[in-house]
């Protein structure tokens, strides 16, 4: 249950804005407050399968966005290859820290990789 809720956030933080306002709350009710489909139907005057309309609509909505465009997929390789950077980087300034001759350039530009890696996973 917490891989779905986990997924469904993602494609929420991606795909969100392009739902209704009303799939947008319905969603996040359900997805990030943790409201039930009674809970969300009482407080909106709707029945459950009514609420659970729309979620599961918003839900393809954005499952069929990120099939055609891949962005999640493409942004989990990424993170994965800035982290193998940020590695690749600590390595370096280890392996120049116990030479015997550390090299201040050697050091600076690895500092600066792994700065620049930092900042793209913001």
């Amino acid at each position: 249950m917490k891989n779905q809720t986990y997924r469904m956030t993602l494609l929420y933080d991606f795909y969100g804005d392009v739902l209704t306002d009303r799939q947008k709350e319905f969603y996040d009710l359900y997805y990030n407050e943790d409201l039930s489909l009674a809970e969300i139907s009482e407080n909106y005057g709707i029945t459950r399968q009514g609420v659970r309309d729309v979620i599961v609509r918003a839900e393809g909505i954005m499952t069929d966005l990120e099939d055609k465009t891949g962005i999640i997929k493409r942004f989990k390789a990424m993170q994965h290859h800035v982290n193998a950077i940020c590695d690749a980087a600590d390595e370096i300034l280890k392996a120049n820290s116990v030479a015997t001759f550390p090299d201040d350039t050697l050091e600076e530009l690895a500092r600066k990789i792994k700065a620049e890696a930092e900042a793209l996973k913001e």
